[in-house]
C-alpha cells in the first residue's frame, strides 16, 4: 500500500500527519456552472426568482461551506482560511461560480475551493428549482493552486 498518502501499512485509512510540513502561503481557485432555462437566468438576473436574491445566498453558501470542508470530507484537515471569495459571471446559458480559497498552512486548500464552488452551485438550483427542476450543474474543477511542495499548477485549457 506505499505511495497512498491516506492509507497506513495495513491499508486503513489514515489522516496525513502534516505536523512537520513548514507553513507556506497557498491558494487555490475553482469553478463550476449551472446551466437553466432563459426564464430562470432572466429572474436571478433580474432578482425576480421566489426565494429573492439567488446569488447573495448562494455567495454566503459558497464561504460558509470553505469553512466546514473538514467537517464534510473525510480525513480533509480543519484549515484556519485566511480569505474565501465566490464570484458569479451570468452566462447565456446559465451561472458560472468561481471561488477562491487562501490561507499560510502545512497543507493544500484545493478541496475549500471546489467544495465552495459545489455548495455555491447547488444553493442556486435550490433558490431557483421553483422556475426550472432541469438545472444541471456541470465542470466543478480546480483551476490553479499555488503554495506547498508541488508549488504552482494552472489547469490545462
Amino acid at each position: 500500500m506505499s505511495g497512498l498518502t491516506h492509507l497506513d501499512s495495513q491499508g486503513n485509512a489514515r489522516m496525513v500527519d502534516v505536523g512537520g510540513k513548514a507553513a507556506t502561503a497557498r491558494r487555490a481557485v475553482a469553478t463550476g456552472r449551472i446551466r437553466m432555462s432563459p426564464a430562470a437566468l432572466a429572474a436571478i438576473r433580474d432578482g425576480n426568482a421566489p426565494k429573492g436574491d439567488v446569488l447573495a445566498a448562494a455567495r454566503i453558501a459558497g464561504i460558509m461551506a470553505a469553512k466546514k470542508t473538514g467537517d464534510l470530507i473525510p480525513l480533509c484537515h480543519p484549515l484556519a482560511l485566511d480569505a474565501v471569495t465566490v464570484e458569479f459571471a451570468l452566462e447565456d446559458d446559465g451561472v458560472r461560480a468561481t471561488a477562491s480559497a487562501s490561507l499560510t498552512g502545512r497543507t493544500g486548500i484545493e478541496m475549500e475551493a471546489m467544495t465552495a464552488t459545489s455548495i455555491a452551485l447547488l444553493t442556486i438550483y435550490d433558490m431557483a428549482k421553483a422556475l426550472d427542476k432541469a438545472m444541471v450543474i456541470e465542470g466543478v474543477r480546480l483551476l490553479a493552486k499555488s503554495g506547498g511542495k508541488s508549488g504552482e499548477w494552472t489547469a490545462p485549457e
